[in-house]
Formats: C-alpha cells, sequence, structure tokens
C-alpha cells in the first residue's frame, strides 16, 4: 500500500547544482526540496542529486542522504579514501548536524529530547514508526527559535539535532510529541499539511573532519523558509 497513492515527481529544476563547496576529496551541495538524493525505481524517479552531479563530477560518490522533501546540506565524497574517511565519521557519529524545522502548534517547553525508537511501518512504508520493542534507538534534542502566528495558527521554529541517523527520524519524532512538521505528506495531519507546500525542515549546518588533514569544517545554508 503507497503512503503517498497521489504524488507525483516534480523535482526543482532552478538552482539545477547548488555547489557550496569543492576541493579534490568533497563536494557539498545545499539540495533543494522535492529532489530526490538518489534515483528511486521508477524511470521518471531518475533524475536525483547523484545523476546531476555524475554529469559534472563523474567520481562523486553519495556518502549520506536527505529525505526528497527535505532541504539543504548534502556532502560527497571525490575519492574512495575520502568516502572512506566520512563514511567512518557518520557511521562512528562523529560528524555534527542541526536542522530547522517548523512545526504545528506551540511547543511549551524551551529545549528538551526526544528518545523514541523507531522501525519501518511495513504495510505503510516509507513511512516509520515509533516501536519500543523492535525499534532502533532514535534521539533527537530540540530548541525552541520562535513561536509565530499565521492566520489565527500558531506554529513553532524549532532548531534539531539528531544524535542517531534514523529513516524521517525528525519527523517521527515531532509527531509523536503532537507537533507534526508542517507541510509533511507523510505525518502531518490536515492543519498542519496545508499551512505549506513544502516540508518545512531544512538541514542547516553541518560538521565534520576534512578526510585528508583533519581540518574542522563546518558548512552552513541559510534555511529557505525562516
Amino acid at each position: 500500500m503507497a503512503a503517498n497513492p497521489d504524488f507525483i515527481y516534480q523535482p526543482p529544476m532552478s538552482p539545477y547544482l547548488d555547489i557550496i563547496y569543492q576541493d579534490d576529496d568533497l563536494v557539498v551541495f545545499n539540495k533543494g526540496s522535492g529532489l530526490l538524493s538518489v534515483p528511486g525505481r521508477l524511470p521518471e524517479h531518475q533524475d536525483c542529486l547523484q545523476n546531476r552531479v555524475k554529469r559534472v563530477l563523474p567520481k562523486a560518490t553519495i556518502v549520506h542522504r536527505l529525505d526528497m522533501a527535505t532541504s539543504g546540506i548534502i556532502l560527497m565524497a571525490l575519492n574512495k579514501p575520502a568516502h572512506v574517511d566520512i563514511s567512518r565519521q557518520f557511521e562512528k557519529r562523529l560528524t555534527k548536524k542541526s536542522y530547522v524545522a517548523r512545526v504545528y502548534g506551540e511547543v511549551k517547553e524551551s529545549t528538551g529530547n526526544i528518545d523514541l525508537p523507531l522501525i519501518c511501518d511495513w504495510p505503510n512504508r516509507p513511512k516509520q514508526k515509533v516501536d519500543y520493542d523492535q525499534g532502533k534507538k532514535a534521539l533527537t534534542y530540540w530548541r525552541v527559535i520562535s513561536i509565530d502566528e499565521r492566520k489565527g495558527e500558531l506554529s513553532t521554529l524549532l532548531e534539531l539535532t539528531p544524535i542517531t541517523g534514523r529513516s524521517h527520524q525528525l519527523r517521527v519524532h515531532m509527531l509523536a510529541i503532537g507537533h507534526p512538521i508542517l507541510g509533511d505528506r507523510l505525518y502531518a495531519h490536515d492543519k498542519a499539511l496545508s499551512a505549506s507546500q513544502r516540508l518545512q525542515l531544512h538541514a542547516q549546518v553541518l560538521e565534520i573532519s576534512h578526510p585528508v588533514n583533519s581540518e574542522k569544517l563546518v558548512f552552513m545554508a541559510p534555511c529557505p523558509f525562516n
């Protein structure tokens, strides 16, 4: 059963590629919302960041991914040693990631964390769900940036810091505490969905160590909906 039966893939064409950093070992992009990180199975899902990059940087390889609907910082390696080293940093949680999200309603506390294990909701894939028995550990820290009101509806702008990197982690965690991300076609209720034409989730900061000289690198992409 498809979770998104009426979905039509219409990836953004401008900018076609938004490169924010490049050297001999890695390249960093600001991915637009609506663009797949890697190709899907269907012929109409072949246009993606990976294939766009391959046309200009044939040796580039994907190290991590962002959901199609999520915008922001995504990194690729330009050689095998760099790929191995950066992959190790992600696996050992040596990287630091920070997201911005606008969620439905007013989040009452100023900071907090969500520690809820996640597993694939297999009959409704690609959706994920909280599962205390079989789910994998998932931990997210959050901080309120601002409370906003538009047309009588309250929303909260949050900084989200995932400690683990589970699929749809931020989206399911926000839903689990009663504050779905605006514009989320998979998880938001009608009011939260209709409040935005796009998923209001953006990967704003990524910090890694350079794979060759171990220099700390911090990449930033301004939030497009803030």
